[in-house]
């Protein structure tokens, strides 16, 4: 999967899940902030992750994840390797 797939992935998934446009999406907005998380939304973003790209999600990874950038890459990177 290339990462232009992966954000168009990843971007229907947040409009869907999280009620917010895809044209609202900066790739350098901050993730929480962008998406309006709270800690219950967290979990639902590692449900909906794991159900979209089949690899396992904890709390610990998401410790180096700042911006939807951040959140790209780490999805291409866990991708590339499970």
């Amino acid at each position: 999967m290339t990462r232009e797939e992966v954000v168009e992935t990843v971007n229907g998934f947040l409009a869907e899940e999280f009620e917010v446009e895809v044209e609202s999406l900066d790739p350098n907005g901050v993730l929480h902030e962008t998406l309006d998380l709270d800690s219950l939304d967290y979990v639902d973003l590692v449900v909906v992750i794991e159900s979209h790209f089949g690899f396992k999600v904890t709390g610990e990874d998401f410790k180096s994840i700042s911006t939807l950038n951040d959140f790209y890459d780490f999805i291409v990177n866990k991708h590339e390797h499970a």
